[in-house]
């Protein structure tokens, strides 16, 4: 058992205590305690429903969370704020009496906390029929020893999010994310627990082993030589022999046993029953089974890491060829500035494993094994010289680059987003959208393209009025409402129940009634129709025969989406949820546009990694059944054409350079190797997509 595991264990044991006797250890903190049968006066109840019981077998708060996006019980405190000051994180224990496993969520708060800024928030996932420990580390700047990670060694997870002030904590809350259905759970012991940061002095270094491995535990699959690796490679090779090349009566990886319909030499799209499908360049129907990021690019920093490593290249080794230098770190690396060395552990695995002609091996072998588990898309982000040459359906990718402003009064994770009315606008999409279609625009595999990714919606709406008066955005959201309400800032004041002193001071209300959330969505309408018609423009002219895909929503406003529906040939979304529930994805058909998911993944933390992503699971096994659900949910839903994993290989142990995030996400682990459990659920969900669709409704 590793240490993670067994301090997993350990909190297992405690939370089965606790669900008898509240109580609390040494260097703990009660915040929330439960007494008698009375409600804490702290709590408020967003679309739950909750009772107090310490007398039965189970004690605790019995909470019924109802259907709705964000069901929540909601903790604030009784004065201003809490001072959790010295403190390393919260614990929660969730006891969960339903028959499968439920996704859990806790937010913790600063003020003006959205779920994005001033808050961090973190996902855990809790067995049927067991008390769990939840525990969410607070993002506190990072480590200064253990930096650039998501997820630590020995603790787990971190928050993720803002960099909390733990002086000025204003709320904390236990929510469900859009649950299909009314979920049971029993929380208790609200705690802080770990005065003061001592990861540091409980992990044992250096921590990474020669393969990029967590040294310090044990695991079924670790792997402990180079002669290893190369036993495994051959031996998996053997079972790969018949996938290795293409099916040449299949060449499109379409549904060879189903109808066929008008071919066009290009993959398209066709509503058929009530049903969407694609449809290949020679008229099978296709369901899109993909995977993200089939490519070698999985990178980590080692400068300012000395001891972490068990070992780095030599400079005149030829692995020393997989360390690069970057600078320009989207975040958790400011202990080196944000650049430095970054080295691949996965390509220095490759190597290992085939020597000199390891890059065309892998080639060979990824699509080899995607062909074996039922994988038809080479999904976003992947090797371009891999597309190009797998014969198998790929999509490719641009996204809006050059000097654009962008909107300065809007946030946005990945960046601000850019201003459609910003002259340079067009002529940079035309320029950098059909630069990344123009190497494919020749190639039938290639099914389309999307723009961007993950791009900030939500600041339009108000992040518009909120930019300085030259912001080319706002200039024509003004220009929008005058033509509604005239030249007067009054007429507008009274519609909107505002006082805003002039047009140059109009902001969008914190409150926005009934008529201004109508003007607000309008523009975000107007705003999203330019962004997706300029994109799809650019596409056409570089690449006239394949598909504009969409942006690829994570943030979906109403509006922007019905403006991507209006002009894209696909909508495509990322969604991070347990699956898609029919009910409420059956009524978007109403776009009259088909829906492709970009990227969705579960992950465990039984294999030596630190993290489960952002859909954790309790261990391998969970995670393969939670794949078939979801597959099994898409194929269910007429309005979906496909579902793509993020990603193939895991992300690095010690985070990947850019973002630190470290999760248990792939197919194959760092030293190449799959795992069976989920490679084996793949195969099989794999095979019942078409006859699921088929029967949707």
């Amino acid at each position: 058992m590793t240490p993670l595991n067994f301090t997993l264990a350990l909190a297992g044991v405690i939370c089965f205590c606790s669900g008898i006797l509240a109580q609390t250890l040494e260097g703990e903190k009660m915040v929330v305690p439960l007494t008698g049968s009375t409600l804490p006066s702290t709590l408020v109840q967003n679309n739950t429903t909750a009772r107090v019981d310490n007398t039965g077998a189970i004690r605790g708060l019995h909470v019924q969370f109802h259907v709705t996006d964000w069901p929540n019980v909601f903790f604030k405190p009784a004065y201003a704020a809490w001072d959790w000051a010295g403190y390393t994180g919260l614990a929660i224990d969730v006891f969960n009496p339903e028959a499968e496993a439920q996704t859990v969520n806790v937010r913790v708060d600063n003020a003006g906390a959205d779920g994005v800024a001033n808050c961090n928030q973190q996902s855990t996932s809790v067995p049927p029929g067991k008390w769990t420990t939840f525990r969410m580390r607070f993002n506190l700047g990072g480590d200064r020893s253990l930096w650039g990670m998501r997820g630590l060694p020995v603790t787990g997870p971190m928050g993720g999010g803002a960099v909390l002030d733990l002086t000025k904590i204003v709320a904390f809350q236990v929510f469900l994310a859009k649950p299909g259905r009314e979920h049971n759970l029993v929380l208790n012991n609200f705690r802080l627990y770990g005065p003061g940061s001592k990861t540091d002095a409980a992990v044992k270094y250096p921590f990474v082993d020669p393969y990029g491995q967590y040294r310090n535990g044990e695991w079924p699959g670790k792997v402990k030589s180079a002669d290893e690796l190369k036993a495994r490679a051959a031996d998996e090779r053997k079972r790969l022999e018949p996938y290795l090349a293409a099916d040449a009566s299949n060449p499109y990886c379409g549904w060879k046993e189903g109808p066929r319909v008008k071919s066009t030499g290009w993959f398209r799209t066709e509503r058929i029953d009530g049903k969407w499908w694609l449809v290949t360049p020679d008229g099978h129907l296709f369901f899109s089974a993909g995977l993200d990021c089939v490519n070698t690019d999985e990178y980590t920093f080692i400068d300012g890491r000395d001891r972490w490593f068990e070992w780095l290249p030599a400079a005149d080794s030829p692995m020393a060829s997989f360390i690069q230098y970057q600078q320009g770190a989207h975040s958790m690396a400011d202990q080196i500035g944000g650049k430095g060395r970054i080295f691949s552990f996965y390509s220095a695995n490759l190597y290992r494993r085939s020597g000199k002609g390891w890059r065309n091996r892998w080639s060979e072998d990824a699509v080899a094994r995607m062909r074996a588990w039922g994988f038809n898309t080479i999904g976003n982000w992947s090797d371009g010289n891999l597309m190009q040459s797998a014969k198998m359906p790929f999509v490719g990718t641009g996204g809006i680059s050059g000097d654009v402003r962008r909107i300065e009064g809007g946030g946005g994770y990945w960046g601000k987003m850019v201003d459609v009315y910003d002259p340079a606008f067009e002529e940079s999409a035309n320029r950098s959208l059909g630069a990344a279609a123009a190497q494919f625009s020749a190639n039938p595999y290639c099914i389309g393209y999307f723009s961007d990714n993950e791009i900030a919606w939500e600041a339009v709406e108000r992040g518009a009025l909120a930019s300085p008066v030259d912001q080319p955005c706002r200039a024509a959201e003004i220009v929008m409402l005058k033509q509604k309400y005239g030249d007067s800032i009054e007429k507008l004041n009274g519609a909107w129940e505002t006082q805003a002193a002039s047009w140059d001071a109009l902001r969008a209300p914190d409150k926005p009634n009934a008529t201004a959330q109508k003007d607000l969505s309008a523009f975000v309408y107007q705003f999203a129709k330019r962004y997706f018609e300029v994109c799809k423009q650019a596409y056409r002219m570089a690449a006239p025969h394949q598909l504009y895909l969409g942006c690829r929503f994570a943030s979906a406003p109403k509006p922007a989406v019905r403006a991507c529906a209006d002009v894209a040939d696909i909508v495509s979304f990322n969604i991070y949820q347990s699956g898609v529930n029919r009910a409420e994805w059956t009524g978007i058909n109403d776009l009259n546009k088909p829906i492709l998911i970009g990227e969705f993944h579960f992950g465990a933390l039984d294999r030596g990694m630190f993290h489960e992503g952002l859909g954790p699971r309790a261990s391998q096994k969970d995670r393969a059944a939670a794949y078939t659900s979801y597959v099994r949910s898409v194929a269910d839903c007429p309005a979906f054409v496909g579902c793509h994993w993020f990603q193939y290989v895991d992300e690095p142990l010690t985070g990947r350079w850019f973002d630190g995030e470290n999760y248990n996400i792939g197919m194959v682990d760092v030293t190449d190797t799959p795992y069976p459990e989920l490679t084996t659920a793949a195969t099989r969900v794999h095979g019942e997509v078409y006859a699921r669709h088929t029967i949707s409704k």
